[in-house]
């Protein structure tokens, strides 16, 4: 299902160099600054999975494409905005306000010349911005990454960019959490150039659903054991 505000165009976004997936559940408080922000030739795709705020209408009245997804999860949200997608390169990032899509390029740029397959943003935090129990938790994954993969990955971070197609071609069944985690191990299982750069990481918008409590860093941590199973 796809929302359109009547006579609202996207916010000079102009024409698109690259899609970016922005999977949203009550980020209506949000979405102005990130939208606001997005760079030129960058085209905003939001996949509202379930809002109850007005997200959805929001994104669309800022000038968003927005696609609906029922499934609940991050993966679920995240697979249908990549099929929503027809860049030839996709981005990926939260829409809660803690990474700012003025860096997309500094991500997406090492795909475009043709120097890395996947890039992911290995978050700088701002103090506070990051709980400590998601932090140990990314700490312990990216490790685990490392010793499986022999990647240099110090973050499993959201804001990636990858070829659209190729994504596609990696078959990835998640539909919850390990979505991140299983693109990096089947895309370095593929043999694809996977880099990492550094991005800023701020506070969020209002109470994050998955890293601002305990019980959210437990349900991530067992989506992604299940993917490393």
């Amino acid at each position: 299902m796809a929302f359109a505000a009547e006579g609202a165009g996207p916010r000079g976004y102009g024409r698109s160099v690259a899609d970016v997936v922005l999977p949203v559940l009550d980020e209506a408080e949000a979405l102005p600054w990130v939208l606001d922000r997005m760079p030129e030739g960058y085209h905003p795709i939001v996949v509202d999975n379930g809002s109850t705020d007005g997200s959805a209408e929001m994104a669309a009245l800022l000038g968003a494409e927005v696609v609906v997804e029922c499934q609940r999860g991050f993966g679920a949200a995240s697979f249908t905005g990549l099929q929503a997608a027809t860049a030839d390169v996709v981005c990926f990032m939260d829409a809660d306000g803690s990474l700012d899509p003025v860096e997309l390029p500094v991500v997406a740029d090492p795909v475009f010349d043709g120097q890395a397959d996947l890039v992911v943003g290995s978050r700088r935090p701002d103090r506070g911005a990051w709980p400590w129990h998601a932090h140990a938790a990314n700490v312990v994954l990216a490790w685990e990454v490392r010793r499986r993969t022999g990647l240099r990955l110090s973050d499993l971070g959201p804001m990636r960019a990858a070829r659209r197609a190729e994504l596609l071609s990696l078959g990835l069944l998640d539909r919850r959490f390990g979505w991140p985690l299983e693109m990096v191990l089947r895309a370095a299982a593929s043999g694809w150039r996977i880099e990492e750069v550094p991005v800023a990481y701020r506070a969020r918008s209002g109470r994050s659903k998955v890293t601002g409590t305990v019980r959210g860093t437990a349900r991530t941590i067992r989506d992604m054991a299940a993917v490393l199973r």
